[in-house]
């Protein structure tokens, strides 16, 4: 247990760097792994396994190198509010059936990064891991492109010119894959402005090209919400860091030009001259059937005020408006804010609101910081990251971008990187008070009961989840084959439905 007590900074980087690479590649190639349960499954299985291992690693390397009591200080305190109220709501409903599960999800998904980004922040290598994931992103997505280039050559020689049909490939469908794209395309142009690389000419045109093709597939899907988001975020960065971020917003703009340069010949004028017919996607302005899922979650939301009702609940209560009962049943309301409203209640979202409150203060702090200090590449770092993360949380109010475990994959460690950038430096060490701080023996007992405790919880989540994956399992053939009832995408691919014991 107390191997890794004390990581030195090379190794951290690297120990990040390879779970960021391997979440990346599970997100982004699982349809090129062989997997026995399926590619969403087993995202889903990686998804518990590394939120368990960061949280376990993150929470002794705090203890070890500050305080025992550094849980209870008030950096902390927002987070670790929140993780308590999905727990809290998941006890209240605990004679539901798989009830710990997706709230144990939640809890988790906000605490690994909150506690990763602290203990990064801690030792010091912030900006390191911050470059080391934008690499990261720019090398795998840049694989994904060029193997979206090969897909649609084939589909051309074979006269085939619906590329949005095949495009993307090796996710559920287009909105799952925009959700990556949200993350990842503000975080690129880091790769040819800081680090060793940046002057390098290949590593610029990699970059470049990389994201020129994600816009292509952005334009030749119409995803909007990315579209949307990702303006959102852009705009956001330049009004808050100002003309610091010009560096990176010439590569953004640039990128952006080549995308419709991409999309104009690859999808406009190649299928015209071949055969005389273009098939493109159009824009949706409508709701696309939204505002009945909205409606739906509001009405859950103050039915049992303010605890909403109950973990998975959408799934299974009765509808509450007439609306929705004429939808029909879909896996969530496309907005993850009424999600979590409608199923933990208001007084979790307001426990988000103050974690996000927190944030923002932090960033104003660590902007005005930086701008004293006249670090122009820490500045282009946070820019990035503020884009990212913006994008992501103004996305999630449209999507399920919170839910489906590609996108957990991927903003679970761009996440870590924000708050480790974010998270004031002069709060390290100085949040408790030094008479307070335990040593010795005492120490090191208090360090191996609270690695056991985390311990054992992550084990019993994980028991849990292969309870509900197993019955799922076995409920799936008379669920599709009997009911032919259709899939609803959520914790697992196939949903949930209620068990006929």
């Amino acid at each position: 247990m107390f191997a890794f007590r004390n990581i030195n900074r090379g190794i951290a980087t690297v120990l990040l760097s390879v779970l960021a690479g391997m979440s990346f590649v599970s997100v982004l190639f699982i349809d090129l792994i062989p997997t026995p349960f399926g590619g969403y499954a087993e995202q889903r299985f990686f998804l518990v396994f590394v939120l368990g291992l960061l949280v376990l690693i993150a929470v002794v390397q705090c203890a070890d190198q500050a305080d025992i009591l550094l849980f209870s200080s008030r950096i902390v305190a927002p987070t670790a509010f929140l993780c308590v109220g999905f727990i809290v709501v998941a006890f209240i409903y605990r004679a539901h059936s798989y009830v710990w599960v997706e709230p144990g999800m939640f809890a988790l998904f906000f605490l690994a990064p909150f506690i990763t980004g602290y203990w990064v922040s801690q030792k010091g290598f912030d900006n390191t891991f911050a470059a080391a994931l934008a690499f990261i992103c720019v090398a795998l997505c840049g694989l994904y492109a060029l193997a979206s280039v090969n897909i649609y050559l084939f589909a051309l020689s074979d006269g085939f010119y619906a590329y949005s049909e095949i495009i993307t490939w090796g996710f559920v469908n287009i909105r799952y894959w925009s959700h990556i794209a949200t993350w990842c395309l503000p975080l690129m142009p880091l790769a040819v402005l800081v680090g060793p690389f940046r002057h390098n000419r290949m590593l610029r045109f990699w970059v470049i090209l990389t994201m020129g093709l994600w816009w292509w597939i952005l334009f030749l899907t119409m995803s909007r919400g990315s579209l949307l988001s990702i303006s959102f975020g852009v705009v956001l960065s330049v009004l808050l860091l100002g003309r610091r971020t010009l560096p990176w917003l010439r590569v953004m703009l640039l990128s952006l030009a080549l995308g419709l340069l991409f999309w104009l010949v690859l999808s406009v004028l190649v299928p015209f001259f071949l055969a005389e017919d273009v098939q493109l996607r159009g824009v949706s302005l409508g709701g696309s059937g939204r505002w009945p899922l909205f409606a739906e979650a509001w009405a859950m939301s103050v039915e049992q005020f303010p605890f909403g009702m109950g973990p998975q609940s959408w799934l299974t209560h009765e509808p509450l408006t007439e609306a929705y009962s004429m939808v029909g049943r879909l896996g969530h309301p496309h907005n993850m804010y009424l999600l979590w409203a409608a199923e933990y209640g208001w007084i979790v979202v307001c426990l988000l609101v103050v974690v996000i409150c927190q944030a923002i203060i932090y960033f104003f702090r660590k902007r005005d910081e930086l701008k004293l200090t006249g670090s122009s590449e820490k500045l282009l770092i946070l820019s990035a990251f503020c884009a990212s993360v913006a994008g992501a949380m103004f996305h999630a109010g449209a999507s399920a971008v919170f839910l489906a475990p590609g996108s957990m994959l991927v903003g679970l460690f761009v996440l870590a990187a924000f708050w480790s950038l974010v998270i004031p430096k002069v709060c390290l060490g100085a949040c408790v008070a030094p008479r307070h701080i335990v040593g010795g023996t005492n120490r090191r007992l208090l360090l191996g009961l609270l690695a056991i405790g985390v311990l054992m919880a992550w084990l019993f989540w994980v028991g849990e989840t292969l309870e509900y994956f197993r019955d799922m399992l076995a409920d799936l053939e008379i669920y599709s084959d009997v009911d032919k009832r259709p899939i609803l995408p959520r914790f697992w691919f196939h949903g949930y439905f209620p068990r006929d014991s």
